[in-house]
């Protein structure tokens, strides 16, 4: 019987999102096979913590795993390959690769996959590049008109200018966009922030409540559309899901309707799109996602205008959510791919991507 892989699956962080990836966390076990894998639980704490956890999985999503956690470090050295208690330095866990389950910045924007790299230990998902530059919008979308992917109107304000020439930006984004318009932060996920603005005293909050996330804020123009997405796997030669679509409980698919309002959403799998159309947005979600050099895992969402099918990229989310109502895992289930079969997948992809930027 061949020796199981020891997989750390990485979960928690210092984002607006760490309940959600305690959620994803919790699923993305549950799903994997006991047989192929020894798993490690390490989580992060708000504060910045690295604590292993060694109890009952269900202990993560009910956000009980602290208490009972051991403080480790995971250190860059490369000749480390794993990590070590605290207070047991000598005895180092070895590591075979990680799975970063982690949402937002300090997590999905390059900044644990940079450690990764420096420790030289394989992990799941895109690498540095492509996970920093799909976490900033402003930058995503950059890259996006220099591919010729199709776009919504856009703005992108720094926060310290609103700040000091209020009037300017406002008459800026109601000269360019109009309303309603939409307002984020730029280095944010799961609809963190996101504000719809239906006036100028609306933009004004919007404005202020993005920046309390970033520095760099996006503002779209509003489209009157569908909201459609498509799962990618792969690393050289990516495949594209069937496609899913999203009719939001609030009025449009906010951090509450993503996940804590009890399947309200609906998820429609797949989505009810003429078989021409839905060709060509999983085109274009390979398109992207080749653009920002993505390997592993993403999923692409996009706006499909209701009266003529016109297609919006909107983003690239490169650590999709992996929780129980998910898009991405259901999305590759109608595909014919089950959530255990996934999971190997993906670790599978990432010891190839691994092989192919280390080769002997």
């Amino acid at each position: 019987m061949p020796e199981k892989l020891k997989v750390v699956v990485l979960f928690g962080g210092q984002s607006g999102e760490h309940e959600v990836s305690l959620m994803s966390c919790t699923s993305v076990v549950k799903n994997m096979d006991p047989d192929k894998y020894d798993i490690y639980f390490i989580g992060i704490t708000k504060s910045g913590k690295w604590l292993l956890f060694e109890g009952d999985v269900e202990d993560i999503q009910n956000g009980v795993w602290e208490a009972s956690s051991k403080p480790i470090v995971f250190p860059a050295d490369p000749s480390f390959k794993g990590f070590f208690l605290v207070d047991n330095p000598s005895q180092v866990y070895k590591v075979d690769v990680v799975f970063p389950i982690m949402h937002g910045p300090h997590a999905e924007d390059g900044t644990i996959q940079g450690l990764l790299e420096l420790a030289n230990i394989p992990y799941v998902g895109c690498d540095v590049v492509a996970s920093s530059v799909a976490m900033d919008k402003a930058m995503a979308k950059a890259v996006f008109d220099s591919f010729g992917l199709p776009q919504g109107k856009y703005l992108v304000v720094l926060r310290r200018e609103f700040e000091q020439r209020p009037q300017h930006i406002i008459d800026a984004i109601e000269s360019a966009l109009g309303y309603p318009c939409f307002v984020k932060p730029s280095n944010m996920g799961s609809s963190v922030g996101i504000t719809k603005a239906h006036n100028r005293q609306e933009l004004i909050e919007g404005l202020k409540e993005a920046g309390r996330y970033d520095r760099k804020l996006v503002v779209e123009a509003f489209i009157d559309c569908r909201e459609i997405e498509c799962a990618v796997l792969g690393n050289n030669d990516p495949q594209a899901s069937v496609l899913g679509e999203i009719i939001p409980c609030n009025e449009f698919y906010d951090y509450n309707a993503k996940y804590f309002d009890d399947g309200k959403s609906r998820l429609i799998i797949p989505a009810d799109l003429p078989e021409e159309k839905a060709n060509e947005i999983r085109q274009l979600a390979i398109k992207a996602y080749k653009a920002l050099d993505c390997s592993g895992m993403a999923r692409v969402d996009f706006f499909v205008e209701k009266d003529t099918l016109e297609v919006y990229i909107n983003e690239v989310n490169t650590i999709p959510g992996f929780t129980k109502i998910s898009m991405y895992p259901k999305l590759w289930e109608a595909t014919g791919v089950p959530y255990s079969k996934l999971i190997d997948r993906l670790i599978e992809l990432a010891l190839d991507r691994f092989k192919e930027k280390h080769p002997e």
